[in-house]
This record gives C-alpha cells, sequence and structure tokens, in this order.
C-alpha cells in the first residue's frame, strides 16, 4: 500500500469521491422532517440546498426525506424558514457517512 500526503493524492471528480463513501444506517434516523409543517413554507430551500437530493416535494405541498444517505452536513437544518421542521442531530456512534481517500 503506497503512503500519500494530502498534497500528493490525485484530484476526484465529486461524484468518484461519493462513491468512495460508505453510509452506516442507524435504525434511528438523525435528521427528522415535519412534512406536514413544510406545507406552510413558501421557499422549500431544503429541496435545493441538500447536496444528496434527498428532499423530494409532494403534490400536496409536503416533503418526503429519506436519510440513509444523507451527508450530515446540516445544510437543510441551517436553510429552513419554518421553525421546528426539520430536527437534526449527529448520527448514534457507528452510524453515519464514511469518507475513504485511499
Amino acid at each position: 500500500m503506497s503512503s500519500w500526503t494530502q498534497s500528493e493524492l490525485p484530484a476526484l471528480a465529486f461524484e468518484d469521491r461519493m462513491a468512495t463513501a460508505e453510509f452506516r444506517v442507524a435504525p434511528e434516523a438523525h435528521i427528522v422532517v415535519d412534512g406536514d409543517g413544510c406545507r406552510g413554507c413558501s421557499t422549500k430551500a431544503c429541496i435545493t440546498a441538500c447536496p444528496a437530493g434527498l428532499f423530494v416535494p409532494t403534490s400536496d405541498g409536503g416533503i418526503l426525506f429519506s436519510y440513509e444517505q444523507c451527508f450530515e452536513c446540516g445544510t437543510c437544518y441551517l436553510v429552513c424558514n419554518e421553525g421546528g421542521a426539520i430536527t437534526w442531530r449527529y448520527p448514534e456512534g457507528g452510524a453515519g457517512v464514511v469518507y475513504r481517500r485511499s
């Protein structure tokens, strides 16, 4: 196995880098989205802000969310303008996304 320093590692495209990520899914979601609470939101910023594309609008104005492929960046929580619609916490120990670079 080669010993590389960070500056010597070859550059990777985002898609290639994400292909090396491992998602250790916890039995309990670390993000809970109140899809009903989202109905009053005029911007639905979480849909465009989520880099993993995990927020999907429903035909009745709500939001569907799936946490299993979450990058744990917290962007959805930061852009949410409907107080309490998104509850975010770190995943339980041993769960979550693991980024690998070799």
